[in-house]
């Protein structure tokens, strides 16, 4: 199989370990197998698109409705379409071709696009149409983006899965970084009127290069299982899958502090508010959407270490306890600046988290439950954060917005300070042998 050889070269040109001016420098070992690249670059280009979309629609929706709790309901309309879909669309990753199955998510994602910028055009001027087409847009990442993450095993070593898993973190950051400053600028320049058409036009073209991607990737049947029992299907699959992750406590747990830190203190839905009451409006939501990318590249960058960090599950705790705080330090400052330095901060938190989070998944569960796993992993770290969007937004309808985004980094803190004392678990891993995984 064309994708195993590949693997095979890198794991012969991934002996030589990076010399000591590189120790902290991102390593870029895992683009040296060209499946893995190919998917990377599509991945990439269309995260840069898709960014302009996450801008214009919350500012879309509050400029139809001038309420941050309309903003918030974007996160619902987001969310249980992943909770359903994420599921199925990691079943769906472990029984089909994860090729295949990236490939009709992307178009699904690409035709929902085409729907904004359609109702856009049209001047619809409906926060229910607006809700709809992100319902749709969740249902196709839900479906694309197990199989996406899944099938990362399969093309790069073992023992590359963190570098690859950091790559794809700190490229993704980086589009949403350059994204939402130029979506702010196009809105700072032409508002919403023609701003809108153009950040949905921009995005629905860059999503083509995910499905150039998918099309060119090799084929990703599912393997066998070891002992030849045939796979489950349906919700029995389903089931399986939460029955290996609730006997796992260690995965179990490495989701429950990421729902913590991304309910509690993602102040996100507060951007287009404070933007205007508080640093003037017009490009300042720009950065904000930026920021906390921004310094997720800037970690990424400078990532090197990461890879080397043994107990993974204490690393975790005070990458969440620092995302927590740096969040509730920002919704304090008086300047834009300090804003979007704090939030800088907390980017860095978060991508440690999240790599290490993402490598723990991966490396410690076998190839047949990685599809399964990954939809969870798609529910909890897509679906977090627009339970985050709601949260913040019903709390600064009741007690504002600066209530809203101080208070759920602090609480965020407090509860995942608890969860890793009431657990210890998750403080004592550390990185060990993997389990049912084949090394290529």
């Amino acid at each position: 199989m064309k994708a195993a050889g590949e693997v095979k070269a890198a794991t012969g040109a991934a002996q030589a370990e990076p010399g000591s001016a590189r120790r902290w420098a991102i390593d870029l070992r895992p683009l040296r197998v060209p499946a893995y690249r190919r998917l990377w670059t599509g991945n990439s280009v269309a995260m840069f698109g898709f960014q302009f979309t996450a801008v214009a629609v919350p500012v879309e929706m509050y400029a139809l409705t001038r309420d941050s709790f309309w903003v918030g309901l974007i996160g619902v309309a987001a969310f249980l379409p992943l909770l359903v879909f994420g599921l199925w669309g990691g079943v769906v990753a472990d029984r089909r071709d994860r090729r295949q199955v990236l490939l009709v998510g992307s178009l699904l994602l690409w035709l929902a696009t085409l729907g904004l910028l359609v109702q856009a055009l049209l001047g619809a001027r409906s926060p229910a149409l607006l809700l709809a087409l992100v319902a749709v847009q969740s249902t196709a990442f839900a479906i694309a983006s197990p199989a996406r993450s899944a099938m990362l095993p399969r093309l790069v070593p073992l023992d590359l899965v963190p570098a690859a898993s950091t790559l794809n973190y700190t490229t993704n950051t980086a589009a949403t970084v350059a994204g939402p400053m130029i979506a702010g600028l196009i809105f700072g320049v032409w508002g919403t009127g023609t701003g809108l058409p153009i950040a949905y036009a921009a995005d629905a073209l860059l999503l083509t290069a995910l499905v150039w991607a998918a099309r060119g990737l090799p084929a990703l049947p599912p393997e066998p299982d070891p002992d030849g029992t045939p796979r489950r299907r349906g919700l029995a699959s389903v089931v399986d899958g939460f029955r290996y992750l609730f006997t796992t406590r260690v995965l179990m747990l490495s989701f429950a502090i990421d729902l913590i830190a991304m309910i509690l203190a993602m102040p996100r839905a507060l951007f287009p508010e404070i933007a205007e009451e508080r640093f003037g409006g017009g490009a300042a939501v720009g950065w904000l959407f930026s920021a906390i990318a921004f310094g997720a590249l800037l970690g990424g960058l400078t990532s090197g270490w990461i890879g080397r960090i043994r107990r993974q599950g204490l690393a975790l705790v005070g990458a969440v306890v620092g995302w927590g705080v740096a969040v509730a330090l920002a919704g304090l400052a008086g300047h834009l600046w300090l804003a979007v330095g704090l939030l800088a901060v907390a980017g860095a938190a978060d991508l440690v988290s999240a790599v290490l989070r993402q490598s723990m998944l991966l490396v410690h569960a076998p190839d047949r439950m990685r599809g399964r796993l990954q939809g969870v992993n798609t529910v909890v770290v897509a679906g977090g954060p627009r339970l985050g969007d709601l949260r913040a937004g019903t709390m600064a309808a009741g007690l504002g917005s600066g209530v809203a985004w101080v208070g759920g980094g602090l609480a965020a803190v407090v509860l995942a300070v608890l969860l890793a004392v009431g657990f210890p678990a998750l403080v004592r891993y550390r990185t060990g042998p993997v389990a049912g995984s084949r090394q290529p």
